[in-house]
């Protein structure tokens, strides 16, 4: 190896801690392997124990290349506490961290223009998605999607609901600060108007943004699934066999669907975008969507405290727009109920207590620099 293409110290440490980390994956795994009391998981962990192995052989491999010796294959004190709950407490109880670990492992990997690291990261990714299954799945929800949490990739419904929130106690907040400071009418429907229009285009084109780069981040990544499945359909098909098997089905039966899959490409894609990547090809998001939506729900929340203002002239307007605001304050409370399963009395005092704090602050605010500059 020539000094050009001699690793740097930054370069070997990084290998000496992917290696330390893959080794320790791959004792783990067989810890787990053989503590675990089902055998279709307890063969799981083995084959996952084998990846691991792969990995630690690679930088096994490159750290001999550049002359280091990689040492011995050492218990770390992290490894074997994971092993010791996993034995005492059952294997579920650990899935959770072997999620976290997996990935800091994938985000360890992400080196451009290392091939052989991003191979690896996408094997973490496939392990991070398998513990959640054999945490979460029973063999009885194979075809189901968690589509109800799922249906709001479009962001246009959480934009409406979080919209409408935003616009109601940023502008109430504002209103009662302005009218506090006994500001003249003008003065309150002015600060109202700015605060309702500078809120609504400031929250579409933040929804824009986020909703065009996360549906360019997925559009990249269904490329370059599409890829990997004309490339290497076997190993796309062996990915599926591990994420059905990891949810409950035999070997056999998760090969045999598995590789029904693959053999038609546009399913496949699709089933490996929901499995894999948990993403629905149909469902991508629209930015245009979310930004409409996150404006007219910010205006429907801002007018609130602002239309008493509109219609009413004196010490009546300051009660009316305290008192519709108020309710609006509970009614989206008692709302977010739906999508929290929680009590909506509950749901909607909250919203109402943080709503009368945000705006009992800027009132007390706005009264103090109102004196001050009387």
């Amino acid at each position: 190896m020539n000094d050009a293409q001699r690793p740097t110290a930054a370069e070997l440490r990084r290998w000496r801690g992917h290696l330390r980390d893959e080794r320790g994956a791959a004792r783990l795994y067989h810890a787990m392997s053989a503590s675990e009391g089902d055998a279709q998981r307890a063969e799981i962990f083995r084959e996952l124990a084998g990846v691991e192995e792969g990995h630690a052989a690679v930088w096994e491999g490159r750290l001999r290349e550049a002359g280091v010796d990689p040492g011995a294959d050492r218990p770390d004190r992290g490894t074997t506490l994971l092993a010791w709950l996993g034995r005492r407490l059952g294997n579920r109880v650990v899935l959770p961290l072997l999620q976290a670990r997996e990935v800091k492992a994938d985000a360890g990997y992400a080196r451009p223009g290392d091939a052989q690291a991003l191979a690896m990261r996408r094997e973490e990714k496939l392990h991070t998605e398998v513990f959640r299954l054999m945490d979460t799945a029973r063999p009885s929800t194979i075809a189901q999607h968690e589509s109800w949490h799922r249906a709001s990739n479009s962001g246009s419904l959480r934009a409406a609901v979080f919209g409408v929130n935003d616009g109601l106690v940023s502008n109430f907040s504002l209103v009662m600060g302005v009218a506090g400071a006994a500001s003249s009418h003008g003065a309150v429907l002015l600060a109202g108007f700015a605060g309702m229009l500078a809120g609504a285009f400031s929250m579409a084109s933040g929804e824009w943004v986020s909703m065009k780069s996360q549906r360019e981040m997925f559009e990249r990544e269904l490329t370059q699934e599409r890829e990997e499945l004309r490339a290497a359909p076997e190993e796309e098909a062996r990915e599926l066999e591990l994420i059905y098997r990891a949810k409950g089905l035999s070997r056999e039966e998760a090969r045999r669907l598995a590789d029904k899959i693959v053999a038609d490409p546009e399913s496949a894609l699709d089933t490996l975008a929901r499995e894999e990547l948990g993403l629905d090809p149909n469902e991508l998001g629209s930015p245009w969507g979310a930004a409409g939506s996150s404006f007219v729900s910010f205006l429907c929340g801002a007018i609130v405290p602002l239309a008493p203002w509109l219609l009413i002239h004196g010490p009546r307007a300051f009660v009316v727009s305290l008192g519709a605001s108020a309710l609006a304050l509970f009614g989206v409370g008692a709302l977010l109920s739906l999508f929290t399963a929680r009590s909506a009395w509950l749901s909607g005092l909250r919203m109402l207590a943080i709503g009368a704090a945000a705006a009992g602050v800027t009132w007390s605010i706005g009264r103090l620099v109102g004196v001050s500059l009387s």
